[in-house]
């Protein structure tokens, strides 16, 4: 049996992933291309803005807490129906805000919302696809991300310049509030959806553990999800996002920055830099996918597939670290590109090893443990970057303080893969 012949709707499903994602990202990237005019308006610091950027990171990092147990609860129709509205409403309400703290407190909530967004995205693939496919459609979900971060550089300066910058925030938020109308009317559970024909809800199955009896499966109660913590296959999804989120973080948050501040580029007009940039992640997070689930048709177990293309996915973040020593802003840019696009690569394979080791009743609570990890991740990094990049100001070498983060990008994902790699060698799958 094969995927081509048992029908596609499941295909459909994850085009919803990919679009929810994309808004997901193209909300959360608008701040970071506003940055050089909203820091005038309200004389930020460059600490100033990364107390405002964890503020996010700190709210997501409880939300996916929350959220992943939530969404093992009640659904991913229920759940992600909570997690877009509240975004949505956030990402609007940014438009509203005329004081620093008032953006903190609008990030806050927008990362309470967003922090949904994954945990609801990967039980989702779990429960529509069998393992050897789940790689490649968390990386085509994954690359909705690069998608937003890439819409974001044309879309932002453009309503900058035509309407100001609260009509960016209005734009991008309402957005949100379309796609939940589509969820709304076309998402259901296999079992139960009128246009999954039996030979496709049988191949979805295909897996031994795929063929619990969903209708009836067993929720996690307060005590097994306690239980999470002992696991390996937790611990390895936690040190992995911990060590590697915060890096995406930074591509997000300040590569519009290190461009103006660095090659001198015009935020206020379409950032041709930016666009190949994540444009080159949409390339990665559908590579990376597409590689393990090739090594797995050619044969290769799970294990050695998904650890097999999360080492070259580290190896290609590895070139960020040249940086320092180009001055061509094009060559920057092929750097950045390989390296964000080995960063998607990784993502598309990593959320994949939970759903690989772990019964689907405790995929979103895992995802929603891991996540917060990279949050925490995503609080500290940023204070490290604020104070780097205020010290090197200062200095007069502002290039200095970025090639130092450079450098911690570049090796943060290969020491992620040898500690993975020592907790979990071989990728057992394991009850709760």
């Amino acid at each position: 049996m094969t995927g081509k012949s048992v029908g596609s709707y499941r295909w459909s499903i994850c085009a919803l992933l990919f679009f929810a994602t994309t808004i997901n990202y193209l909300d959360r990237q608008v701040l970071g291309l506003l940055k050089p005019f909203l820091e005038v308006e309200f004389g930020w610091t460059e600490t100033d803005y990364s107390y405002i950027v964890m503020a996010f990171s700190a709210s997501y990092a409880v939300g996916l807490v929350g959220f992943g147990r939530i969404i093992d609860k009640i659904g991913t129709r229920a759940g992600y129906t909570i997690s877009i509205t509240l975004w949505s409403i956030a990402a609007m309400g940014h438009a509203l805000v005329r004081s620093t703290a008032g953006f903190a407190f609008a990030r806050g909530l927008l990362g309470i919302g967003e922090s949904g967004n994954f945990p609801a995205a990967v039980k989702t693939v779990s429960e529509w696809f069998p393992k050897r496919e789940r790689a490649l459609a968390t990386g085509i979900f994954d690359s909705g991300a690069n998608i937003g971060a890439c819409v974001a550089p044309i879309l932002v300066p453009w309503l900058l310049s035509a309407y100001g910058w609260q009509f960016a925030f209005l734009v991008t938020g309402l957005a949100g509030f379309i796609w939940l109308l589509a969820w709304r009317l076309l998402y259901e559970r296999p079992e139960k959806h009128r246009k999954v024909t039996a030979a496709e809800l049988e191949y979805i199955r295909i897996d031994d553990e795929a063929k619990e009896k969903t209708a009836t499966e067993e929720r996690l109660d307060n005590r097994t999800w306690k239980k999470l913590f002992g696991l390996r296959p937790t611990w390895a999804f936690i040190v992995g996002k911990f060590l590697t989120d915060p890096i995406w973080y930074f591509f997000m948050f300040w590569l519009p920055s290190y461009f103006s501040t660095t090659f001198h580029l015009d935020l206020k007009k379409p950032g041709l830099p930016l666009v190949i940039v994540y444009s080159a992640a949409t390339i990665g997070a559908i590579g990376g996918g597409l590689l393990s689930s090739w090594l797995i048709r050619k044969g290769w177990t799970v294990a050695r597939s998904r650890k097999a293309a999360l080492l070259a996915a580290a190896v290609c973040v590895m070139p960020i670290m040249a940086a320092r020593f180009v001055s061509d802003m094009w060559m920057v840019v092929a750097l950045l590109s390989i390296a964000i696009a080995g960063n998607a690569a990784w993502s598309a394979n990593i959320y994949t090893i939970v759903s690989d080791m772990l019964p689907r009743k405790a995929v979103s609570s895992v995802i929603g443990i891991g996540g917060m990890a990279g949050a925490i991740g995503g609080v500290l990094f940023p204070l490290f970057i604020g104070y780097t990049l205020d010290l090197y100001k200062a200095a007069g070498n502002m290039v200095a303080g970025y090639n130092l983060i450079f450098a911690v990008c570049g090796l943060s994902f290969l020491l992620a893969w040898l500690i993975i790699h020592k907790i979990t060698p071989g990728f057992k799958p394991v009850e709760v």
